[in-house]
């Protein structure tokens, strides 16, 4: 079955002095020469709901996801234009209760304030051609929470980002990538068509449209890693 890379990202920026878990940011220059590396390689770079055709096996092609998690300012700031030059399309998963706020689930932990785009720029994303999937509305770990309070961040999220961009919000990502069978068949259940781990691992055709592994990129990374990410088995060696 055919490898399809499905690409993490959360800031393209660079880490501010003194910021923990410095893996989290990618410098805009080094994200630039990546989507030129997928280019020259003749990827198409999608979302995840216009890659779905290919992860069904509907559609063949030389694709490769690309998603932001957390829905960061710095995404349409300085993501949005490099997308937009090779003609690109991307997910953004966006924790719905933080539009216009910062990381408030995990900036004590990292010791800094992430701005999170308010909703001129979320619209400004979605005019770009790009695609917003939901994240809950407040980042917690699903599997921690009763069952209604679960329900309610996984519907919740879709319900508030397809009122404010009035569209469907199809796709979904796990907040820490936190999840077993109840909040996977939640998901579904929720209507979402697709949804991502945090599991390491290119996808494959056919697999679980509601459990898909992701390909962790960032500045901690080496140059070189990024191609083994890409066309080796890499990552599928170290899925977890």
């Amino acid at each position: 079955m055919p490898a399809i890379p499905i690409l993490m990202y959360h800031n393209i920026a660079r880490p501010p002095g003194g910021v923990r878990l410095r893996s989290l940011y990618l410098p805009p220059r080094r994200f630039a020469a990546q989507m030129r590396l997928l280019s020259l390689g003749g990827y198409r770079a999608l979302s995840l709901r216009d890659a779905l055709p290919y992860l069904q096996g509907k559609q063949e092609d030389k694709v490769v996801v690309l998603t932001f998690d957390d829905g960061y300012q710095d995404n349409v700031e300085e993501a949005l234009p490099i997308l937009e030059r090779h003609g690109f399309t991307a997910t953004c998963f966006v924790v719905s209760g933080a539009l216009g706020g910062h990381n408030h689930w995990d900036a004590e932990q990292l010791g800094t304030r992430k701005a999170v785009m308010d909703r001129n720029a979320l619209q400004a994303w979605v005019a770009a051609g790009m695609e917003v999937g939901a994240h809950t509305r407040a980042h917690p770990r699903l599997p921690q929470l009763p069952y209604p309070a679960a329900k309610a961040e996984i519907r919740g999220s879709k319900e508030d980002l397809e009122n404010l961009l009035g569209q469907e919000v199809c796709t979904f990502a796990y907040p820490y990538g936190a999840m077993d069978r109840r909040e996977r068949d939640l998901v579904q259940q929720s209507g979402f068509l697709a949804a991502v781990t945090t599991q390491r691992g290119r996808a494959r055709v056919g697999q679980d449209l509601w459990t898909l592994p992701r390909i962790s990129v960032g500045g901690h990374h080496l140059p070189h890693v990024f191609p083994l990410q890409l066309w080796t088995g890499y990552e599928d060696r170290h899925r977890r």
